[in-house]
């Protein structure tokens, strides 16, 4: 699996998605399920923002899917024949923590290990798409909220990441972002509690050429 990690939004290196998903159907699968935080109380705001994603993506010649985890919840076996079908997942940015409880109802977790070692399969997001693939979720705190419980299936905090990448992904780092300046709290926590970490500045990301899960 190929992983692009933006801060925020498609970030500074698009030629490379294009590159990586050039010779297949560039079938890609939009997740939003990091908007369903329930402070959200403009669902035509919210409807807005996944629009604007995916319009982005479909200017770089993507055929784009909506892929709402919502719809597989304790359904893994369906959810597994649907990313059979896709080229690349985009992962929108919102609540890391609300995203995490959507991908262990719909079994995304589960089938994680499987995804990674597709050398052909892209896996894209921003924001919370990213940090949701950290090995812990302890220091997101600061940010989003752990205690946001959107879905009847899940009412506890899950502290732990997917593991896809060995440290801590904090975006939106010295960046004209309204969460910059609680980045650099968590910059802090990190660091007291002795947990790994990568910063990323607006525009920037973090390309993973060859990641495979083990967990």
């Amino acid at each position: 699996m190929k992983l692009y990690l933006s801060s925020y939004k498609l970030g500074e290196q698009t030629e490379l998605l294009k590159e990586w998903l050039a010779g297949t159907q560039k079938r890609v699968g939009y997740i939003p399920n990091a908007f369903d935080f329930t402070s959200w109380s403009d669902p035509a705001n919210r409807a807005k923002h996944m629009e604007f994603d995916m319009n982005e993506l479909k200017g770089l010649g993507f055929q784009m899917e909506l892929l709402d985890l919502k719809d597989y919840f304790g359904k893994t076996a369906e959810l597994k024949a649907k990313l059979a079908e896709l080229d690349m997942l985009w992962v929108s940015g919102g609540n890391t923590f609300v995203l995490r409880q959507a991908m262990r109802l719909s079994g995304f977790d589960q089938l994680l290990g499987a995804l990674s070692a597709r050398e052909d399969f892209v896996y894209g997001g921003y924001s919370a798409g990213c940090c949701v693939l950290s090995p812990t979720l302890k220091g997101l705190q600061i940010v989003d909220d752990p205690n946001d419980f959107p879905y009847e299936g899940c009412k506890e905090t899950i502290w732990e990441g997917l593991g896809l990448i060995d440290y801590a992904f904090l975006p939106h780092y010295d960046s004209d972002h309204p969460e910059s300046a609680d980045i650099d709290k968590e910059v802090a926590y990190c660091t007291e509690q002795g947990i790994p970490f990568k910063t990323v500045r607006d525009g920037e990301v973090i390309v993973v050429e060859n990641s495979n899960f083990a967990g």
